[in-house]
């Protein structure tokens, strides 16, 4: 699944191009080839696969290749959908590793950063556009880029982006992921997010705003998928994800001067529009469907005016299925920010113990609901320390942390309803944090105030349990073949689908099922005749009573 630094025409790793031709040949890919409006239909034909009940393996990439839009103009240049991370098989190919080793890629590619290489020939510059930008079916209108949600959203908006800007004291290149509405053929609104541990971007245009200086952004629509997985991910301050980029496939990832701005770009960028962000002015932006699930509604915004656009000649645009969760987006950043959590408990705190971090995605967008899954056993002291832990990794993540067992699946909601149900005492088990950030959500509820709380629950086994009473999992799985055999529908198991103990039981009770199970339960019911007594009231235990035969058997 690695990479192979010698394959990819000598770049050693895959741009954008390579990544459509992978998943092709994994059956990942839909090439869609009849008409298709961009403003209507392209995104809510996507969109079904992630609310029509299709499981998450089975969703794929989308490339559109006759594109319309509403005022009929039809457009030279695919759209790809889903490319990046419709389901993790196609992140994993996109990052050449394994599902279960993206972590550990992740935290090494963060350690360990490999510098850009600067080239002066880029595929990205096979077409150059700097003049005669104004108009309609010029510039930005020229491109086909969809309308993520129709019905609601005022604009055709780029999704997939890396919108690269430049600390001007440090000159220390940043590239986050913003959305970017379009206004005219030369001007786009860009949403870089002021809250607290938001948009490096927007720190960068306060420096400009200080000097009077327009700020010189340069925005890529597809590029090597390692770049466009960087973009969104949570960075140090001060961090190029180019670098990181580079570290996720171990080679230098090559950039190359922009043609009107002075910033360097993905060489192999499908799409560069470049541009200036305005120091002084702002201007109304959205609506428009944001990934928090909600319609985020008009805010004053950042200004861009475009300078050139530059492209591939056989350029695809890539473009983010975002909004209501799950999506394409909260598989790209959930994949990534899991192993982060992880780490920075096990790593950074030392805590002993934890099997894996989730992130709730269904509906509450990955940040809100956060779940560290413990083995048996670890120590009510540790288990606290892992909820504190989490809590303070970021402001915007973890309003509700919990933790679970490991045998509770934290994607099975029936599961967790039942871990709190019988494993947590709202009393002792749960603490509540006040002062934090509200993060990334709708703003129209004034009665949430500025700040939020968190909430932490203990959610473990606090002591051994009687098992769980469901067949133990061989007769479960004999019973599974002959329902097949049968030839009744499909079964899909839900967690947990079989008995198993939980510390409460003994060898004589495994005995006396497995003779129940054996046809010989009279055998049971003699040797409890012996235990007859009329000195006991009705539910005593047996444990409870001294002078149990069954433990001298």
């Amino acid at each position: 699944m690695a990479n192979d630094p010698k394959s990819f025409d000598g770049k050693g790793y895959p741009d954008f191009q390579d990544h459509l031709k992978a998943l092709d040949d994994a059956d990942l890919l839909r090439t869609i080839d009849k008409p298709v409006n961009k403003d209507t239909e392209m995104h809510p034909l996507v969109r079904w696969q992630f609310r029509g009940g299709i499981p998450e393996k089975d969703r794929k990439a989308f490339v559109f290749n006759n594109i319309s839009c509403s005022r009929g103009q039809s457009y030279g240049l695919p759209v790809a959908v889903g490319a990046l991370s419709a389901n993790r098989a196609i992140y994993s190919i996109g990052i050449g590793a394994k599902v279960e080793d993206i972590g550990k890629v992740w935290s090494h590619a963060i350690a360990n950063p490999i510098a850009p290489r600067e080239v002066t020939d880029a595929p990205c510059h096979e077409v150059v556009i700097d003049s005669d930008l104004e108009g309609e079916g010029k510039g930005l209108d020229s491109l086909p880029i969809p309308i993520s949600t129709p019905g609601f959203d005022s604009a055709p908006y780029f999704t997939a982006t890396g919108c690269i800007s430049r600390n001007p004291e440090t000159g220390v290149q940043n590239m986050g992921t913003y959305r970017a509405g379009l206004k005219s053929s030369t001007r786009m609104a860009v949403r870089m997010s002021v809250r607290s541990g938001g948009a490096e971007g927007h720190q960068h245009w306060l420096e400009y705003k200080k000097r009077g200086e327009k700020m010189p952004m340069a925005i890529i629509l597809g590029g090597p998928p390692s770049v466009c997985y960087c973009a969104p991910q949570k960075l140090q301050l001060g961090v190029d994800e180019v670098g990181v980029a580079g570290g996720l496939v171990g080679n230098p990832i090559n950039m190359v001067k922009a043609k009107t701005v002075d910033l360097m770009v993905p060489a192999e960028a499908e799409i560069v529009v470049e541009g200036y962000i305005d120091p002084e002015y702002l201007e109304p932006e959205a609506p428009f469907g944001e990934s928090h699930g909600h319609i985020a509604l008009e805010d004053y915004n950042n200004i861009m005016e475009i300078t050139a656009i530059t492209h591939r000649k056989n350029a695809v645009i890539a473009s983010i299925i975002s909004q209501v969760t799950p999506s394409e987006s909260s598989v790209i950043k959930r994949v990534a920010w899991e192993p982060v959590w992880f780490n920075h408990l096990t790593d950074n705190l030392g805590i002993k113990g934890i099997k894996r971090v989730s992130m709730h995605e269904p509906l509450t967008n990955i940040r809100r609901v956060l779940f560290i899954v413990f083995e048996r056993g670890v120590p009510t002291t540790e288990i606290w320390r892992a909820l504190y832990g989490a809590s303070v990794l970021n402001s915007a993540v973890g309003k509700y942390i919990i933790a679970v067992n490991e045998d509770i699946d934290p994607d099975e909601g029936d599961a967790v309803f039942w871990a709190l149900a019988y494993r947590a005492n709202p009393a002792l088990d749960v603490q509540i944090l006040p002062h934090r950030d509200r993060g990334h959500g709708p703003k129209s509820d004034t009665r949430m105030g500025r700040e939020d709380g968190t909430m932490l629950i203990d959610a473990t086994l606090k002591s051994d349990m009687p098992p769980i009473a469901l067949p133990k999992k061989e007769y479960m799985e004999d019973a599974k073949d002959l329902w097949e055999k049968l030839d009744l529908p499909p079964l899909k198991p839900e967690s947990p689908w079989h008995g198993y103990s939980l510390g409460d039981w003994n060898e004589q009770w495994d005995e006396m099922a497995k003779r129940a199970a054996e046809g010989h339960y009279l055998e049971n019911g003699r040797r409890s005749a012996q235990l007859r007594r009329n000195d006991v009231f009705p539910n005593t235990s047996i444990r409870d009573v001294p002078g149990n035969p069954f433990e001298e058997d």
